[in-house]
């Protein structure tokens, strides 16, 4: 059923978007021609045979196909789980397993296809949290001899995999459900504590993470936003996490305090993680985008103020055929972070204004359907 338009609690945004599916389909390269066809376009627009050939042209598109060059018998592409978005890692170059499997999810590789078959295996090991040293891949010498560190990176593994596997349309597999609950339950009692207003504790001059603080992560998020059967079982835990990841982040520079190391976060949300200006452009488009859509996703981005203020303005540069078109666009939007590597951008590089353009525009149109709006086509 159509859910009901957002209640913005800063702007109102509008109810309904036009998707400009032949566009897409001419511009959008191989993952963005299928998905367009496949996600947003109307009942009875696409054939089967249209479909199935664009699922074909994902398996030749270059994209896809330099992913799956690197993945490993074992199922794991490279040799990191987390690359550069890991904590406390330095010169990873290598995205990960984890964003290259979430990645190939979002080119639109078949999902019943060998090649996630053995990234699962692997995938649904880590939600064991199996004692494995092996297992913990780029922090095995970083946690060696040291439990504490080991307990919070098989926690943060865990969180990865289950969003991974969630993502893959694996919801109702009863080892994710119960990894998900586990985790929900833990975020959960965070926000009902008083750590979640006051998470941080001084050491001498640092400002570390509270040791008892479970807070969300973008890995958590994704996996409830992947997963409506579990928002419809923990209904009140999904209010009370939207409601705290509208509030600011907070700017202090902290780390969390692991066994005996004081790493970086990386993947934590304590609060809206979008920097934008008061006229609702964002730092980093493809992160804010990716935010937004988690928001959307678990019906939260009413209670979003920044979110919302974002996606008002990139809806202000969407012409009449809903194709994001802002001034001087000299270049497509560049991330500054790591987070949002699997979802953009989707379609080759160019030089033309379109391949700039189209990324945004299939997002936005993405967005526009996940929150229920009225759709037009064209």
């Amino acid at each position: 059923p159509r859910r009901p338009p957002p209640r913005s609690a800063s702007l109102e945004l509008p109810n309904h978007h036009r998707i400009p599916i032949t566009w897409l389909a001419e511009h959008g390269g191989e993952s963005i021609r299928f998905r367009t066809y496949r996600d947003l376009a109307p009942p009875g627009h696409v054939s089967q045979d249209m479909l199935v050939e664009a699922e074909a042209e994902v398996h030749e598109s270059r994209l896809a196909a330099t992913i799956i060059k690197k993945q490993k018998a074992t199922g794991v592409f490279g040799s990191t789980l987390f690359g550069p978005s890991a904590p406390g890692v330095q010169g990873a170059k290598d995205p990960g397993s984890v964003a290259q499997h979430r990645r190939l999810i979002e080119l639109g590789w078949p999902q019943s296809s060998r090649p996630f078959k053995l990234a699962d295996r692997v995938l649904f090991r880590l939600l064991s949290r199996d004692p494995d040293p092996a297992l913990l891949f780029e922090f095995r010498t970083a946690t060696k001899d040291d439990p504490a560190a080991q307990e919070w990176v098989r926690d943060r593994i865990r969180e990865a995999a289950s969003a991974a596997l969630g993502e893959g349309g694996n919801g109702e597999d009863p080892r994710l459900r119960g990894s998900a609950h586990r985790i929900a339950s833990s975020v959960s009692q965070f926000l009902r504590s008083s750590l979640a207003e006051k998470p941080f504790v001084k050491v001498g001059k640092k400002t570390i993470l509270d040791p008892d603080a479970y807070p969300p992560t973008w890995y958590s998020v994704a996996m409830l936003a992947a997963m409506p059967s579990l928002q419809r079982e923990r209904a009140g835990f999904k209010d009370r996490l939207g409601a705290y990841l509208a509030k600011p982040a907070p700017k202090k520079a902290f780390v969390v305090q692991i066994g005996r190391r004081a790493l970086k976060p990386r993947a934590l949300l304590l609060g809206d993680p979008i920097e934008a200006d008061r006229q609702g452009n964002a730092k980093d488009i493809p992160l804010a985008l990716h935010y937004i859509e988690l928001m959307a996703r678990i019906e939260a981005l009413d209670t979003a103020p920044v979110a919302t203020r974002v996606l008002s303005r990139l809806l202000k540069d969407c012409d009449e055929d809903g194709v994001w078109h802002p001034k001087n666009l000299r270049s497509r939007p560049k991330a500054t972070s790591k987070l949002s590597y699997h979802t953009f951008p989707l379609a080759p590089a160019g030089k033309t204004l379109q391949s700039r353009q189209v990324d945004v525009t299939f997002r936005i149109g993405l967005i526009a359907k996940v929150l229920g709006w009225d759709l037009d086509y064209s």
